[in-house]
């Protein structure tokens, strides 16, 4: 009777989830941001909203938002070690998608291992058997910190030897086997890519790429900035605006034009002194130091060159934000952010 009860719970379960996934072919998907006050999670909100509907896209951390988030669309307090309370809103919510952006960041993550470990891997295992429990599309996202020494660094590519070296790094590897092995076995529709440095005119959160977000901030700010990389260090980049359109590019590709769970994306490659020549050009009076500090090791780990021609080739991946854009974009953005914030 037992099994009985179990199978017929399953069946259940199974048709209901058919249910709600054909019905959101034609209405448009939930979904649920963790994480959402990094990064990338209130921009994607808002990039979402303007695509699906401000009520269909709901963010979440531990955080208190400001007035500005809260009011820009739904926000809800929710913490990726807690499964329970994620399973509740999934349910109240009927959310059809997840994107996790929980995780320390890497120059972060290696000041506090046990951590890292707890919400880059443990929170990981949360929102992936969640997926799996609701039948969810769930995307990850992955980075160039996935990749170490022992990579090839120009070009990477999508499949090669990774071994990273930092927790971080680690944690992605985790992240981006784990989904890939849930597709298999449980037909989980995992998604993930490995973004390089993404710039924003947010201040900069503890990355090492993040460099090249503080360079303009400090330099429209001060006039000067001391940067924590030697000048030829060589990292692959690419701005917010591109990092958005390709999340959504490849959330909503079709399952079978994707030959991979995990792919590489990129815009352009650069190094801190390339960069600063071309913001001189914008603003000629700016001084740039170098200091280097331990993010350098972490940099010489990383990939130079990021190879994303299977995400050409699969779902027709392509940037549009270049360098010559990029620097322009950003001295715009970061001046109206000051401007915005009386400083």
């Amino acid at each position: 009777m037992m099994v009985l009860r179990k199978l017929c719970r399953t069946s259940l379960s199974f048709s209901v989830n058919k249910i709600r996934h054909f019905s959101s072919k034609q209405d448009p998907p939930r979904i649920l941001i963790t994480g959402g006050l990094g990064q990338l999670g209130v921009e994607c909100a808002r990039y979402l909203r303007n695509k699906y509907g401000r009520e269909n896209v709901i963010l979440t951390d531990i955080i208190k938002p400001s007035m500005e988030v809260a009011n820009d669309g739904p926000y809800i307090f929710a913490d990726i070690l807690d499964f329970k309370g994620l399973q509740k809103i999934v349910v109240d919510h009927r959310v059809d998608w997840l994107i996790h952006f929980s995780a320390l960041l890497s120059a972060i993550g290696e000041q506090n291992v046990p951590l890292a470990v707890r919400v880059n891997i443990e929170g990981m295992h949360n929102v992936i058997e969640l997926a799996k429990q609701y039948r969810l599309r769930i995307f990850v996202p992955s980075t160039i910190g996935a990749f170490g020494p022992d990579s090839p660094r120009n070009p990477t590519p999508n499949v090669t030897v990774q071994r990273p070296r930092t927790i971080y790094g680690v944690s992605k590897v985790h992240a981006e086997l784990l989904g890939e092995y849930y597709y298999h076995r449980f037909g989980l529709d995992f998604r993930c890519l490995r973004f390089p440095g993404v710039i924003s005119s947010d201040p900069p959160g503890g990355g090492t790429t993040d460099y090249a977000i503080a360079i303009f901030h400090d330099v429209l700010r001060k006039g000067h900035h001391e940067c924590y990389l030697k000048p030829d260090t060589r990292l692959p980049m690419m701005h917010v605006r591109d990092a958005l359109r390709a999340l959504s590019e490849f959330l909503e590709a079709p399952n079978e034009s994707l030959k991979r769970r995990v792919y590489n994306v990129t815009a352009m490659s650069f190094t801190p002194e390339e960069l600063a020549d071309k913001i001189s050009a914008h603003i000629p009076e700016l001084r740039i130091s170098y200091r280097p500090d331990s993010r350098q090791d972490i940099a010489d780990s990383w990939p130079q060159v990021f190879d994303d021609s299977e995400a050409k080739r699969d779902w027709n991946w392509k940037p549009e934000v270049h360098m010559d854009d990029l620097v322009t974009l950003m001295i715009k953005e970061v001046k109206e952010k000051i401007a915005a914030n009386g400083f």
